[in-house]
């Protein structure tokens, strides 16, 4: 079960920090998709012992950036979306899901 927390100035419509689901809107819970999203997340999260993983997300992000000169190329190449943007739609992917299968989205 997902804690969720409504924020309305979130840059996104959603943001996972484990063990919490960061909403824009209330009725954003609601939403089967964005929610697997996040909680894919939250796997990737918990496989990497949280910290580790911010660190990574951000550093890929920068990365990216330099590379692509664009915010939303450089967040869309976060191998981290990638997985989740992948599977989102899949709602048996977390029970079938192997550990570190970001590792594949590079």
């Amino acid at each position: 079960m997902a804690l969720f927390i409504v924020v309305p100035k979130l840059p996104a419509a959603a943001m996972a920090i484990y063990p919490f689901i960061l909403v824009k809107k209330k009725a954003y819970q609601d939403n089967v998709i964005l929610v697997n999203h996040e909680k894919i997340h939250h796997k990737q999260q918990l496989e990497l012992l949280i910290v580790p993983f911010y660190l990574i997300y951000v550093a890929n992000y920068l990365f990216n950036l330099v590379k692509y000169d664009s915010h939303q190329k450089a967040y869309q190449q976060i191998v981290f979306e990638k997985e989740a943007y992948a599977n989102e739609n899949d709602f048996n992917y977390l029970n079938n899901r192997k550990p570190f299968a970001w590792l594949k989205m590079r």
